[in-house]
Parts: structure tokens; C-alpha cells; sequence
């Protein structure tokens, strides 16, 4: 046996990273639009913002950079338990581009990073496809990423994803709450399930109180595993949002947006409204996904604590002036959404009032 050491034996395989580039190529290259330039084994994305009438079919007069970064938080530990990768990128896209929806952006292009305890190509393609088919769905390109073998730092079959997104919106397009008035009528977007926030009390509840595994099947869930519900990727509203406020060119008829993540309703309209608003909002006005029973039921978990906690069904709220109201519904039904008026703006103290 050779005296020397080498990085196959301390746990990092380059040969299998030039196998992981191969296999994702064909999913990250399918993202590109006109305006990526693409230099196949460049150490960074390009993507061009210039103006060119013939080349591209949306350019901007005052462009804004809008940025974010989130990750998928512990859903990444139920993926890993049942050895499903290709759906928690879609997560991971939505996340961030969801967010960024919020002030009016469209995305750009997105970033991801992926942190493993040995780098297995097929897996890690998997892992990317997903991100790619997020990327397909929010109208932006992948144009870069890292994936790092870490042995030392992730225990066997551990990972971890970060993403980053970079979007645009014209300076007067921007929306951030400060048009917000009482008699303003709130919208809800129904939400594909949990999304990706409170999976640290779900799998208190699911793996720890009751003992499920993810491959049970659940009465509740039509027959489904528990493993099926609990991974349903998170929505992406790009498209039918983006679509919504192109179709308003003149007036600001959405006053405020916002993305329904960690802390619910509760905790996220409030960041769309003046400070001397509130938002009245009607628990029985949408319907409920199943899971959301199930988890309360099974927990138990007190209503206040779950509406803390989760979307409760709604992933995506709107704010709009009452005259416009029916219409932007009627489009964004159109559009393929489920869309339900669930309360009005009042005068207050910025909170969330639920009855």
C-alpha cells in the first residue's frame, strides 16, 4: 500500500464530481434563455441585461436587481429518508423566487449549492433536476452552482441545499405596502400543502409522538403515504403573478403581496402593510389541505400555535384595491390558481386579526 495519502482517501472523489458535471449538464442547460451566455466549465454564470429590440422580447427602462437566498430547511432530512431527490429542488427555487415575487420582481437567473457527505452523480443529478424543473416553472435560468463533498461535516446520506436568485423589476413597479389602505380586499393563493416551513414540529409530531414512518399509508391522505404528502413541493407563483401585473401598465391595482412562509399568515402579512393597518382575515374563507387536520389532530396542536407555525393553506397573498378585486381574482383563476377572498385591510396597530 502506497505511503503517500490522497483526497480519494480522506473522502472527495474528483472523478465522480467530473461525473456529476456530465450527468447535470443536459438539466441545467435546458434552463437557459437568450440572455445567458453560455461558457460550458466557466468558474461563474453570465447573463446579459443590454438592450437588443431583435434579441429579446422584454427590456427595462429602470431596472432594478432584486436578490434573495433561503434553503429548504429539515424537509431536505424526510427526502433523504426515503431516498426521493428530485422533487425538494423545486422547493429550494421556490423559496426564492416566491419571495422576490413579493416586490414585483421576475427572476432572472438562480444559483444553487449543495452540501453532501460523499458525492454520488446520480443522486446529485437527481438533486438538480429538481432545481432545473423549479427553474422551468419560475421562468429563470440555472446558471451556476456548487456542490461541496464534505465526509467530515455531513454524516452518511445527509445533505443540505441553499439556493440564490437574482430578478428584476422596473424602480415604478416596485410594490412594498406603502399604498396599502382600509377597504383594500386580501386574496389567498392556495398553497400545494406544508411547502417547505414548520417540518421541525412536523416530524415531532409525525416520527417522534406517533411513531409513523414515511412509508406508512394514511386513511386521512386517501390511501397516500405519509412520505407522498409530506415531500408535495412547494407552489411557484411566478408565472401567473408576473402575468397578472404585466396586464396592469398604467395603475398600481395590487397595493401589497406577500409570500406565507415560517410564522404564517400571522407573522408575514403584516410585513405588507403600513403601520397603521391591520389585516382582518376569515379562517373559514378557504379550505383546508388535509395534512393541516392531521398534524393538529395527531399533535395535538393547539389552532393558535398551527397558525403560527404554517401556511394553513393559503402560500400567497395579494392586496388589492376593492374596485379591482374580482377582476384580479377572475385572472388569476384564468391563470390556473385557487383563489379565495379571505379578508379586507383595517385601521390598526400592523397585526394579523383572525376570526
Amino acid at each position: 500500500m502506497s505511503k503517500y495519502v490522497s483526497y480519494e482517501q480522506s473522502g472527495v472523489s474528483i472523478d465522480a464530481n467530473d461525473e456529476m458535471v456530465e450527468k447535470i449538464w443536459s438539466s441545467v442547460a435546458g434552463t437557459y434563455s437568450p440572455r445567458v451566455i453560455d461558457l460550458k466549465g466557466g468558474f461563474a454564470g453570465m447573463f446579459r441585461l443590454d438592450y437588443d429590440e431583435k434579441l429579446f422580447k422584454k427590456n427595462y427602462k429602470s431596472p432594478v436587481l432584486v436578490a434573495c437566498t433561503d434553503g429548504v430547511g429539515s424537509k431536505v432530512q424526510l427526502a433523504a429518508a426515503i431516498k426521493k431527490y428530485d422533487t425538494v429542488g423545486i422547493d429550494l427555487v421556490a423559496m426564492s423566487v416566491n419571495d422576490m415575487l413579493v416586490q414585483g420582481a421576475e427572476p432572472l437567473f438562480f444559483l444553487d449549492y449543495l452540501g453532501v457527505n460523499k458525492l454520488e452523480p446520480t443522486v446529485i443529478a437527481d438533486m438538480v433536476k429538481g432545481v432545473a424543473a423549479g427553474c422551468h416553472l419560475a421562468d429563470c435560468s440555472l446558471i451556476g452552482g456548487e456542490t461541496a463533498e464534505m465526509p467530515d461535516t455531513y454524516k452518511k446520506d445527509d445533505f443540505d441545499m441553499a439556493g440564490f436568485a437574482v430578478g428584476v423589476v422596473e424602480r415604478e413597479k416596485i410594490i412594498t405596502g406603502k399604498n396599502v389602505t382600509p377597504g383594500d380586499v386580501i386574496l389567498g393563493l392556495a398553497s400545494s400543502g406544508l411547502h417547505s416551513n414548520g417540518y421541525s414540529l412536523v416530524r415531532n409530531i409525525c416520527f417522534k409522538k406517533a411513531g409513523l414512518k414515511m412509508t406508512d399509508r394514511i386513511d386521512e391522505f386517501g390511501g397516500d403515504m405519509l412520505g407522498t404528502v409530506l415531500l408535495e413541493p412547494t407552489r411557484i407563483y411566478v408565472r401567473p403573478i408576473v402575468k397578472l401585473l404585466s396586464q396592469y401598465k398604467v395603475k398600481q391595482v395590487v397595493h401589497g403581496m406577500a409570500h406565507i412562509t415560517g410564522s404564517g399568515l400571522i407573522g408575514n402579512v403584516p410585513r405588507a402593510l403600513p403601520k397603521d393597518c391591520d389585516a382582518l382575515i376569515k379562517k373559514s374563507s378557504w379550505p383546508k389541505p388535509k395534512i393541516f387536520d392531521f398534524l393538529q389532530k395527531t399533535g395535538p396542536v393547539e389552532e393558535d400555535e398551527m397558525y403560527n407555525v404554517f401556511n394553513m393553506g393559503i402560500g400567497f397573498v395579494l392586496i388589492a384595491a376593492e374596485d379591482f378585486a374580482d377582476s384580479i381574482a377572475k385572472k388569476l383563476k384564468q391563470f390556473g390558481e385557487k383563489v379565495y377572498r379571505i379578508g379586507t385591510v383595517t385601521s390598526g396597530t400592523n397585526k394579523v386579526v383572525l376570526k
